[in-house]
């Protein structure tokens, strides 16, 4: 992973999931895929948020949907990182120890950070507590969820 700056993305399985089932926020996520396709961005995703895409294609809508999926995934721009350093490691480790993540979510983040990229991302209630206290750069592909008052709330 040499190239690092402002023009590079690691992607979130739920940004890759949003894109997938055309939720809000997929089109962001179709954007990135365009300008990496033509060659204006770079795109990561690790094998970690790979494997969690694949499985749930195969809950959700069937194996051969997902092995189709997965073949085409390989076939396109983004880059699928399969090996993490012993930074990543460090970092993940420590992520994961300090915050109520998923050890993919600390895997992702580590794998951003060490290459000063952004986390395309959906999921605030994971990681608003990392971007307010990690020097971690998220792009978030929809705005955060309103909390509705509960019955007597205002």
């Amino acid at each position: 992973m040499p190239v690092t700056g402002e023009c590079i993305y690691v992607l979130d399985a739920c940004a890759l999931i949003a894109f997938l089932d055309k939720e809000p926020g997929g089109s962001v996520v179709a954007e990135l895929f365009q300008k990496a396709e033509a060659g204006e961005i770079c795109i990561y995703i690790t094998s970690i948020q790979l494997l969690e895409v694949y499985y749930d294609r195969i809950r959700v809508i069937g194996r051969d949907y997902a092995d189709t999926f997965l073949q085409t995934f390989y076939g396109s721009s983004i880059k699928i990182v399969h090996e993490f350093s012993r930074e990543n490691i460090r970092t993940a480790g420590r992520l994961k120890a300090t915050y109520p993540l998923s050890l993919a979510d600390a895997i992702a983040c580590a794998v951003a950070s060490s290459i000063d990229a952004a986390l395309v991302t959906s999921d605030h209630k994971e990681f608003e507590p990392v971007e307010q206290h990690e020097n971690i750069n998220f792009f978030w592909i929809r705005p955060a969820q309103s909390k509705t008052p509960k019955k007597g709330e205002k």
